[in-house]
């Protein structure tokens, strides 16, 4: 249960509220949901969704009439993200398998329903892939965000499915759900995913995901580079590398799987 937050502290006040929608993600909340488990005004808690929304920390819905996190609180996560250690422990593993490969190694957290690119390191080829720090992208679509929903527990695979448009990012993202489901359950059995322009038009990747010690998936690894690069031999050869490096920063992060997995 939700301990109610301090009435006459107006900041305690909006901690409880940000803190409460980010305790509900990936789902979303209502303004009397908050009031109650807050115990607050109802017109209290409409203030400060209102003030947080406008702020963009927040994103209503005018369908539903519901509250979910917005970029604005996820400029905030990748700077608090930077002072914790999977960054830190996932760079030099990064930095090894660009030296094998010759090819853009980087590194997404999960992020609800969307996964954020949070570190990069580039291709020493002149012409290379890279990405934007701190983008967010949906989790049907490319390899990094594949490996992640593939890896999720069932019901969170078919809450997304219901919650997702599948939208269309390229010419060839995935965006129907059988076709999608087919490709997880692929993703799930060798380990790691393939995108061959599902993203962004004109570039090949693999991905594998990295796991907390807990067992949850943490977010992925990925190498990637021009389409014309990554042919199959090339994508094979990369998805070794890139599952052993996945489980190697896994590892570090106190993850053991279990036999059965």
């Amino acid at each position: 249960m939700t301990t109610p937050v301090d009435p006459k502290s107006g900041l305690l006040r909006a901690l409880g509220v940000i803190n409460l929608v980010a305790a509900r993600a990936p789902e979303t909340i209502g303004v009397s949901t908050v009031a109650r488990e807050l115990d607050l005004p109802k017109a209290v808690a409409h203030r400060i969704l209102k003030e947080f929304t406008a702020a963009t920390f927040l994103v209503f819905d005018d369908t539903t009439k519901q509250y979910r996190l917005g970029p604005g609180s996820l400029t905030l996560g990748l700077a608090a993200l930077r002072d914790l250690d999977v960054p830190k422990v996932a760079r030099p593993h990064l930095d090894r398998l660009v030296a094998a490969t010759g090819e853009t190694a980087t590194l997404s957290v999960r992020n609800a329903w969307s996964r954020v690119y949070v570190d990069q390191v580039l291709s020493p080829h002149e012409i290379r892939m890279s990405i934007s720090l701190g983008t967010s992208h949906p989790l049907h679509a490319g390899s990094s965000s594949k490996v992640i929903l593939a890896h999720l527990p069932a019901s969170e695979i078919d809450q997304y499915l219901e919650d997702s448009a599948l939208e269309r990012v390229t010419t060839h993202t995935i965006t129907t759900e059988d076709e999608l489901r087919a490709e997880l359950a692929q993703v799930r059995e060798q380990g790691y995913a393939v995108s061959m322009g599902e993203r962004q038009a004109g570039a090949g990747s693999v991905a594998a995901p990295v796991h907390r010690a807990s067992g949850e998936v943490f977010g992925s690894i990925s190498l990637c580079g021009p389409r014309d690069r990554f042919t199959a031999d090339v994508r094979e050869r990369n998805a070794r590398l890139v599952m052993k490096t996945a489980a190697e920063i896994s590892s570090e992060l106190g993850y053991a799987p279990s036999e059965e997995a």
